[in-house]
């Protein structure tokens, strides 16, 4: 009987060594295992996106879609989709006001229109009325800045007893709000006034 006392002890150690071996390579797949350094880098290094022209395409069809909901709320008087600042409570009040009054600049393009027609006709036929017609513009012009003057005089203690201070800071841009609504001509402002007609002052 030939026995030998290590050959268990060596077939099992050959046997645990082969084991090792293959668990080795079906872990790592036959690459070495990457640094922890490298695998941080890897992890955070930002993801491009593929395709940054179609992104930038859908970014600005959703703006565009944005915008043209936000002009036809203005166009209807949908409050609630309208820009955020258009909902400003004083803001609604400045409108209100503004479309209330009968104010001389809402009339600023149909009368400069007229009058510089007037102008070029009057040159070929009588050029002395020219200058008659150069003065009435420039009447027209002083009579819309001291109206709008009183306007917004007026329009300002309003504001302030019903909002507050805020309502006529600098930032909040209330005095050229009002001013740049005056002048536009009623049936083409932004949003749209509230009331066909003059004369519904807000309370």
């Amino acid at each position: 009987m030939n026995w030998n006392p290590f050959s268990r002890k060596d077939k099992t150690s050959s046997e645990v060594d082969e084991k090792l071996d293959s668990t080795h390579t079906t872990a790592g797949k036959g690459r070495p295992t990457p640094k922890r350094r490298d695998a941080e880098k890897a992890r955070l290094t930002p993801i491009a996106p593929k395709d940054r022209k179609a992104q930038r395409k859908a970014a600005n069809a959703r703006r565009r879609e944005r915008e043209n909901s936000e002009y036809e709320a203005m166009r209807t008087g949908d409050l609630r989709n309208m820009p955020k600042a258009e909902q400003l409570p004083w803001r609604i009040y400045i409108r209100d006001y503004v479309d209330a009054r009968y104010n001389l600049g809402e009339y600023f393009m149909i009368v400069i229109v007229v009058l510089l027609f007037a102008a070029l006709g009057a040159t070929y036929v009588f050029p002395q009325a020219s200058l008659v017609i150069l003065i009435l513009m420039y009447v027209y012009l002083f009579a819309i800045i001291i109206d709008t003057w009183i306007m917004w005089r007026s329009l300002k203690k309003k504001l302030i007893d019903k909002f507050g201070e805020r309502a006529v800071a600098r930032g909040m841009r209330s005095g050229y709000y009002a001013w740049s609504r005056a002048l536009q001509i009623r049936a083409w402002r932004l949003p749209k006034p509230r009331y066909k007609k003059h004369g519904n002052y807000p309370k």
